[in-house]
């Protein structure tokens, strides 16, 4: 595996950690960023780069800041 892929599936994975922290289900929060259900499981699987508009879009349906979000990306 890559480090594209490796920081792919580590989003996913805090992505997913974020939005069961908060019982959102997947197509609670898809629709809240204005995604689809599907859209949204190939994110948390690490399948898909995203835009950060979608990391912001994300960040708002989970109410929090994006920079929570990409801290799961902090190499340190």
């Amino acid at each position: 595996m890559d480090r594209k892929d490796e920081l792919l599936k580590k989003f996913g994975r805090h992505l997913t950690a974020l939005r069961e922290e908060r019982k959102l289900t997947i197509p609670e929060l898809a629709a809240a960023a204005g995604l689809l259900p599907h859209q949204l499981r190939r994110i948390e699987a690490g399948e898909v780069n995203i835009l950060f508009t979608t990391v912001v879009s994300l960040s708002r349906g989970l109410e929090v800041s994006p920079d929570v979000l990409l801290q799961s990306l902090d190499p340190g």
